[in-house]
């Protein structure tokens, strides 16, 4: 049977593994079977005028669809209306495979996680089963283990299909995110509007919670982890002994690490270190903590996430290539690209190379910010 022709891209800037090359890439039934150097002469070819030719961006911890969900405090948004417009977003911004981050538990009452958990995870699906989404969507379980009923909301999970990555999150006042008392305070009082004394109740009570039910939901969902060959995280790593307790639990990637410190253990233990592109994009941690560059310049970054804001990933990358850190364009793409695809085993994608996914993305360098003028998901215009 012949191959249906999808597509052939040229006069394109290819940004393959370790190189930038002037050339071509023919796509056939969703796959990439041909990268050439130089321009096609095939009729009907799409012209990039030298614009950029990416790898579908892939994304591995976004809250994004929690915004959308409950735009505002107080107001929630309609499920379906909800995934769609979060998968038009993160698709816009050139991901073509996204890891939808759920927060499994809370870290204070009145809070609207435990209560769209399940509309959540169920609007992926169903979307995904009428073939809505344009980008490709995985579950990633953030999994709280100071809540009494986070081990019990894991296992709910098991067996979905999705369920690639599951990272440990530990947001007990003064350590890990915050890493003393007073960022806690300053973060949560600004969030919430708490006073002095109800600051100090949600602290003994977040105190209590993680010393009575932390290591227990830790044992059980580092166990089903593992039972079901999922990619553990860690989260929030500040000290070497945060990152001893990853490498015993058999986690492979350290989100976020909070510290220098706990960014060099990870290193030297073999973790692969995410840090947020909203980090690289600001120039800093919005939680005080260790700069995304900084370590990028200590040649202690590997993976880009856009955490909360979806555009940040290109614009992250593309900065990375542009600051004088010693990273060239492929090696910034591979940070949003073939790394993050290769720690959570998916080998199909993340690379422009013959008999992969012909996940792609069309950019513009302005100089400022990059332009996506167009995305492919397996082979699909879909952007």
């Amino acid at each position: 049977m012949t191959k249906r022709q999808d597509a052939v891209l040229t006069n394109a800037r290819l940004v393959l593994d370790n190189q930038v090359i002037h050339g071509s890439v023919v796509v056939e039934d969703g796959i990439i079977t041909r990268v050439d150097e130089g321009r096609s002469a095939v009729p009907g070819a799409i012209d990039f005028h030298g614009d950029y030719l990416l790898p579908g961006l892939v994304e591995l911890h976004t809250d994004n669809l929690e915004k959308h969900f409950v735009p505002r405090p107080g107001t929630r948004w309609p499920a379906m209306a909800a995934i769609v417009g979060h998968d038009a977003q993160v698709a816009s911004a050139g991901i073509t495979t996204v890891f939808d981050a759920l927060c499994v538990g809370e870290t204070s009452s009145g809070g609207d996680r435990l209560e769209i958990l399940a509309g959540m995870a169920n609007s992926i699906r169903e979307a995904r089963s009428k073939h809505l989404l344009r980008a490709e969507h995985l579950l990633h379980l953030r999994c709280e283990i100071s809540h009494p009923d986070t081990a019990t909301l894991f296992k709910e999970f098991i067996g979905d299909p999705g369920l690639k990555l599951v990272s440990i999150m530990d947001h007990t006042p003064g350590q890990r995110q915050f890493t003393t008392i007073e960022k806690y305070k300053y973060y949560y009082v600004k969030k919430y509007g708490w006073s002095d004394t109800e600051f100090e109740k949600f602290v003994e009570k977040q105190t209590e919670a993680s010393a009575r039910y932390g290591a227990a939901n830790r044992r059980a969902i580092v166990a089903l982890a593992h039972e079901n060959d999922l990619t553990l995280a860690s989260h929030d790593d500040a000290t070497i002994d945060h990152v001893d307790e990853a490498i015993a639990d058999g986690m492979v990637v350290a989100e976020f690490p909070t510290t220098l410190d706990a960014a060099r253990a990870s290193r030297d233990r073999g973790m692969a270190i995410l840090m947020g592109a909203p980090n690289v994009v600001r120039g800093g941690s919005h939680s005080g903590n260790v700069s995304a560059l900084d370590l990028a310049r200590d040649g202690l970054l590997d993976i880009l996430s856009s955490d909360y804001v979806p555009m940040s990933l290109i614009h992250g990358a593309f900065i990375l290539a542009r600051a004088e850190l010693g990273i060239d364009l492929p090696a910034a793409i591979r940070t949003v690209t073939a790394t993050p695809a290769a720690r959570v085993g998916l080998t199909d994608r993340g690379r422009i190379a013959e008999g992969l996914r012909a996940d792609l993305v069309r950019a513009h360098d302005t100089g400022d910010v990059p332009l996506v003028r167009g995305v492919w998901s397996h082979g699909e215009r879909v952007i």
